[in-house]
């Protein structure tokens, strides 16, 4: 199978992609719940604007994995690049008042920005049959419980991924799809 891979603001509307997205320096922001749930707001107002839609995710401690299609850009923006947009406004004003010492970890060389969160270029595959969505779904409900991280028994285990959704059809955060759909 050939996979194509797309730089975050090129991804084509219409196709699932496969994508990954990881903090920078491999920090564990994301293992605070707060920071966690920021990404699901984002995810949120994405959804119910029918901008993407999400057939499974798993936040990890310093990295996320989404099966998603986007549908329609948000403004002029891509809806990934809006994710990163507002998730990171957010983790800048959580940190401000939450642990200001820890926000300088975050510092960016770049002129463009004074903090980057997420590092450049996250990795996004086109996902082009049902058996590779499957593939990737289950490496997604399975990161949880690897060694590695330890984080659940079991991937419907883990609050913070689909594979809840995907064995009792219960969508906590209403911003989920069956790829079936």
């Amino acid at each position: 199978m050939h996979l194509q891979h797309a730089r975050q603001g090129q991804m084509e509307t219409a196709l699932c992609y496969f994508y990954t997205d990881t903090i920078q320096d491999f920090k564990p922001l994301l293992a605070d719940d707060e920071c966690k749930q920021i990404c699901i707001d984002s995810w949120k107002y994405l959804t119910e604007r029918k901008l993407i839609t999400i057939y499974g995710y798993v936040i990890m401690p310093n990295h996320i994995h989404l099966l998603w299609m986007m549908n329609d850009l948000n403004g002029k923006e891509s809806p990934a690049g809006s994710f990163a947009k507002f998730t990171a406004h957010r983790f800048k004003q959580l940190l401000t008042i939450k642990d200001p010492e820890s926000l300088q970890n975050y510092h960016s060389k770049k002129t463009d920005r004074a903090f980057q969160f997420w590092k450049r270029d996250p990795l996004a595959i086109v996902i082009s049959s049902k058996k590779a969505l499957l593939q990737k779904l289950d490496y997604i409900h399975n990161n949880p419980i690897q060694e590695k991280w330890n984080l659940a028994d079991l991937p419907e285990r883990y609050r913070w991924s689909s594979a809840d959704f995907y064995l009792t059809g219960k969508n906590e955060f209403g911003i989920l799809t069956h790829y079936d759909e």
